[in-house]
């Protein structure tokens, strides 16, 4: 893989990422085909069905079949179909090189469509289009940006007399507070293996790249590594955060769907993950309040950084059955309409500036951070396979049911991201 740069999330983004991009859901649809017929496969479970309803609305005749799920299924699934010849014409791709389901690694063998001559691809911000492409070459259609938190339920927050927290010391302190009223700080859905890194992710922001904004660099370049680096401290808080009862308990054993249930209802105070879960909390508590905040991991409040970035986007088949049609269907959900519609059921930002998009007032800390250039990157969008994730999340799991160390974990990681592409 080439050594590129990411740029760092710009005011004019203010209209993501394990991946995570990573939101999840369950089957809505069949597959079908026709001429006007459109197969698509989603992990944008709770804000695709708008888009979906807009798009048919829009183009009298026309049938979308499609299904969504979570992104363990749908990564496990896309590549097995891709190779088959039997996946949709249009489906979910994360930006850059983190997953399986990554731009780079279904590009790379010719199962993505270029779209670099469809009329959005040249107004992508750079720190959007250096993830959408892969050798300079737009490959995916990134519709929004997210970030990474604590969405916190304002309602569970007030009857437990108790206000987010923005220090390290603080937090600690906010969740042996929780745990003391019975009410646990955060909801975690470990058994979903994506969801264990969310946490890490939002903690080595700051811990990492607050002392060192080039850090990624200086892993490609093969002057760093995760185990001889702040990865292991915020790797440590992660797990300082767990003995401390900042969670509920058994995360193991609770999934993605159960934690948000936890969450929305006010039996947690609140839940670390990425912003599409405000959609989805709102979906189980439609009188709820839920706000993305910034999860400290230092005592200076002015040393915070958020996780930001591109989220996961669309993708057209190379060998599309109804490749007229998928075109279509892409260049509606880069249309001011498709965004924003995105957005909103998303909680999310546009990607592209200009779209009339007034930011929903849970996001405003996020939309803050990404105006006052505090954010980085999702970790894994450049690293250089797929394989540094998957060993991370299996790693993390492993931690969480005393069968691994954190040395171990950032040891094999550091050895998978040695092998390159």
């Amino acid at each position: 893989m080439k050594t590129r740069k990411l740029p760092v999330l710009i005011a004019a983004l203010t209209a993501g990422a394990v991946l995570a991009a990573c939101s999840g859901g369950t089957k809505a649809g069949g597959s079908g085909g026709g001429s006007n017929t459109l197969t698509l496969a989603s992990i944008d479970q709770g804000s695709v069905e708008d888009v979906v309803k807009a798009f048919e609305k829009a183009n009298p005749g026309v049938k979308v079949r499609y299904t969504t799920s979570g992104a363990d299924q749908y990564q496990q699934q896309i590549r097995t179909q891709l190779s088959s010849g039997t996946a949709p014409d249009v489906m979910s791709v994360w930006p850059g090189n983190g997953n399986p389901g990554a731009t780079y690694v279904l590009a790379k063998p010719g199962y993505l469509r270029d779209l670099s001559d469809q009329p959005w691809a040249a107004k992508m911000p750079d720190a959007i289009k250096t993830v959408a492409q892969y050798e300079r070459k737009t490959y995916n259609a990134i519709f929004g940006q997210n970030g990474i938190g604590a969405v916190y339920n304002q309602q569970a927050l007030a009857k437990a007399g108790l206000t987010p927290p923005d220090t390290w010391t603080d937090l600690l302190a906010f969740c042996k507070a929780a745990k003391a009223k019975g009410t646990p700080a955060f909801a975690l859905g470990n058994q979903d293996n994506w969801v264990t890194q969310l946490v890490l992710y939002a903690l080595v922001a700051t811990t990492v790249y607050g002392e060192d904004r080039d850090f990624d660099q200086k892993m490609q370049a093969g002057q760093a590594t995760f185990a001889q680096s702040q990865w292991a401290t915020a790797l440590d808080k992660y797990l300082t955060m767990e003995k401390s009862g900042c969670f509920q308990k058994n995360p193991l054993g609770t999934n993605y769907e159960a934690s948000q249930a936890l969450a929305a209802t006010g039996k947690t105070l609140g839940i670390i993950q990425g912003n599409w879960v405000i959609a989805l909390l709102k979906g189980k508590n439609p009188q709820g309040t839920f706000t993305l905040r910034a999860l400290p991991a230092t005592d200076d409040p002015s040393e915070t950084l958020i996780p930001a970035a591109a989220g996961a986007g669309y993708g057209v088949n190379a060998k599309a059955k109804n490749e007229e049609l998928a075109l279509k269907f892409v260049n509606f959900v880069m249309s001011p309409e498709g965004m924003n519609l995105f957005a909103k059921k998303q909680g999310s930002l546009p990607s592209l500036p200009d779209t009339g998009y007034s930011v929903d007032p849970s996001l405003v800390e996020l939309s803050k951070f990404i105006g006052s250039d505090r954010t980085v990157p999702f970790m894994d969008q450049l690293w250089p396979n797929a394989k540094v994730q998957q060993t991370m999340l299996s790693g993390l799991q492993e931690i969480f049911s005393g069968q691994s160390t954190p040395e171990k974990l950032l040891d094999e990681m550091d050895t998978d991201y040695k092998a390159g592409s």
